[in-house]
């Protein structure tokens, strides 16, 4: 979406040196939902635009990782700016189940306040409560609270995830409206503006985005269910469709659109001190989701999303602000398996539907019947991950329909392997490279005693979780391979040395090496994470 908020400017060569020559007034940290490593590899010879320009004058870090297993929005954007794993900032899935909350929906999102009445996990007021740790614009607030600590993304997860706790600004595509969780008056002239412009042109279809020869190579129809045809769409949109905006470019063209304008009317990179500007671009999730990775469409929305970042780059150019960028992904994701499966990965396929938590019950119904008041034994919040046994469960009956449930997930086929809560807990936090990593560590990251299931089901490699395929929900990702782990980070600042380090990097290490840029001191043990000396100089 290419609003006339974006104005063009000239480049700005730098000298290079190890790191910028003093610490940047503005720090972007950009989080492209979805990008994956496998992405990235095939679209960077083909970019031109903004990604192009962060790789050729960064430093790139192009096979890194979200290393732990809830390859999911939530806990990857948690890990972006806090440098903790989701074991550490408690954020351990998009969904888990708290059996002891007084509300009737015992699921809890990640980015709510679950005490809000009325509420439910689909219904609920936007906070960063679950949140247990602190992310740079948090840290720096504490520093100096001049700093002005700002997000705009597509979905109000990743806005919460990145801002954290003491937003000046949070604002977000809630997928109805432009809006936020923070009661700020009056409201920036800016978001006034911009939402009459959205409104303006979520009213007027779309026309399908033109393909050029690399998208149309792309192009080979798959049935994934007799009503779903995907591979060759173009990104389309009827007048006022609010769902279709999100899978398309012009979500992201809007977030950066917003983001752009309220770093021109805060006057953000101008103050005393750093200001944080956190933007979650979130169209590349839901055409993921909606069409998966390998076709025309996800061509199609690579390209548009290099173009609008040069859009947005050069605006920040043009208004002259002292600032550097991180960008990186909250997960990559799997595509379809029936297009995978044309491709030669024999073994893709979908979830057998039964591996459902409830679903899974039933067959322990017959040796230990129902929990009080008929509840289902086990409960999940999908296929895979993590399950829950009902709290009603005690003593030697509790650790029978355990020891059986684990014993039926780990015979089904699809199924890799099955760990406890117990081998968990037992399990130390991994000390090595994410890359060197066992499935159990991968997991062990992931583990919060108080928020994490019973049990955690682990599917094999090509297993898609999306059991029942349906419109915008035909691929997805959350599990511990590594084509849900694996994801690019950068760093560019005016006077960074271009680099492109082989070693395997953690997401857990952006933190600890935008705060050597800043001389932020991090207190011992506050990070999972280390300062990357490939980009920064690190204490």
């Amino acid at each position: 979406m290419r609003l006339p908020l974006l104005a063009a400017a000239a480049l700005l060569a730098a000298p290079a040196a190890a790191q910028p020559a003093k610490p940047p007034k503005l720090i972007v940290a950009i989080s492209v939902d979805q990008l994956s490593s496998d992405l990235w590899e095939a679209y960077r010879p083909h970019f031109t635009g903004g990604l192009a320009r962060l790789a050729r004058e960064g430093v790139t870090f192009a096979s890194s990782y979200q290393a732990h297993a809830a390859t999911e929005t939530c806990p990857g954007h948690s890990t972006l700016l806090t440098g903790r794993w989701p074991a550490a900032t408690g954020v351990v899935a998009n969904q888990w189940i708290d059996q002891k909350h007084p509300r009737q929906d015992k699921k809890i999102y990640c980015a709510e306040d679950p005490n809000v009445v009325p509420s439910s996990s689909t219904d609920y007021k936007v906070s960063p409560v679950h949140l247990r740790t602190q992310t740079l614009g948090d840290l720096l607030k504490a520093r100096d609270p001049r700093t002005r600590n700002v997000a705009v993304a597509g979905k109000d997860r990743a806005a919460v995830m990145m801002s954290g706790h003491s937003a000046d600004q949070r604002w977000y595509w809630n997928g109805r409206a432009w809006a936020s969780d923070l009661a700020r008056a009056p409201e920036p002239r800016s978001v006034v503006a911009f939402r009459t412009a959205f409104a303006a042109r979520l009213a007027e279809p779309q026309p399908g985005l033109v393909p050029p020869a690399l998208c149309q190579a792309r192009a080979t129809p798959f049935q994934v269910t007799p009503t779903i045809t995907v591979g060759n769409g173009t990104l389309a949109r009827a007048a006022g469709d609010a769902r279709a905006v999100r899978a398309s470019p012009e979500l992201d063209g809007a977030t950066l659109a917003l983001a752009a304008a309220l770093t021109q009317e805060l006057g953000l990179g101008r103050g005393a001190a750093t200001d944080v500007l956190s933007v979650g671009l979130s169209a590349t999730d839901y055409v993921g989701h909606a069409y998966g990775s390998g076709g025309q469409e996800m061509c199609l929305q690579m390209l548009a999303l290099d173009r609008e970042l040069g859009d947005f780059l050069r605006q920040l150019d043009g208004m002259g602000v002292d600032y550097a960028v991180m960008l990186s992904a909250d997960h990559g994701g799997m595509d379809i398996p029936e297009r995978l499966r044309a491709g030669g990965v024999a073994e893709a396929q979908r979830a057998d539907p039964g591996l459902d938590a409830e679903e899974m019950a039933k067959r322990l119904a017959p040796s230990f019947g129902a929990a009080a008041g008929g509840r289902p034994l086990l409960l999940g919040t999908g296929v895979g991950g993590d399950v829950w046994l009902a709290k009603e469960l005690t003593g030697d009956t509790r650790a029978r329909v355990l020891a059986e449930a684990v014993r039926l997930y780990r015979a089904h086929p699809q199924v890799e392997t099955v760990f406890t809560a117990a081998e968990l807990a037992a399990t130390p936090l991994p000390a090595t490279a994410p890359d060197r990593w066992s499935p159990i560590e991968r997991v062990r990251a992931t583990f919060d005693p108080a928020r994490s299931g019973d049990l955690y089901v682990v599917l094999k490699r090509h297993v898609s979780p999306v059991a029942r395929p349906s419109a915008g929900y035909t691929a997805t990702h959350g599990t511990l391979w590594d084509h849900d782990r694996r994801v690019p980070i950068l760093f560019w600042a005016k006077g960074l040395k271009t680099a492109q380090p082989a070693a395997a990097a953690d997401t857990a290490d952006i933190l600890p090496t935008l705060a050597g840029w800043l001389g932020l001191p991090l207190e011992p043990g506050t990070v999972d994470g280390k300062c990357r000396s490939e980009a920064a100089r690190c204490r």
